[in-house]
């Protein structure tokens, strides 16, 4: 089990650390991956990567919200190409 000490330095408006390579080699983490963090009943901060599985066309559909994306899928003020409108 790999160990380390580290300080929680200001990040902007936020905390952070940086997790030093054997530890995150260790945790199996990389770069932009994403992670949950959570608290558990002690108080100790846990991170927990979370598996990205590769969506489907379909899947992908059914996650789009035009309110948070902006309405339509591709927004364009004139014709693109030769279509006839």
């Amino acid at each position: 089990m790999t160990v380390a000490t580290l300080d929680i330095k200001a990040w902007g408006n936020n905390l952070g650390v940086r997790l030093p390579v054997a530890i995150a080699r260790e945790a199996h983490l990389r770069e932009h991956q994403r992670v949950q963090l959570t608290v558990d009943e002690l108080g100790r901060i846990v991170i927990t990567p979370i598996v990205n599985e590769a969506l489907n066309l379909e899947q992908r559909l059914e996650s789009f919200d035009p309110a948070r994306h902006g309405g339509e899928a591709m927004q364009a003020s004139q014709n693109l190409g030769a279509e006839k409108w």
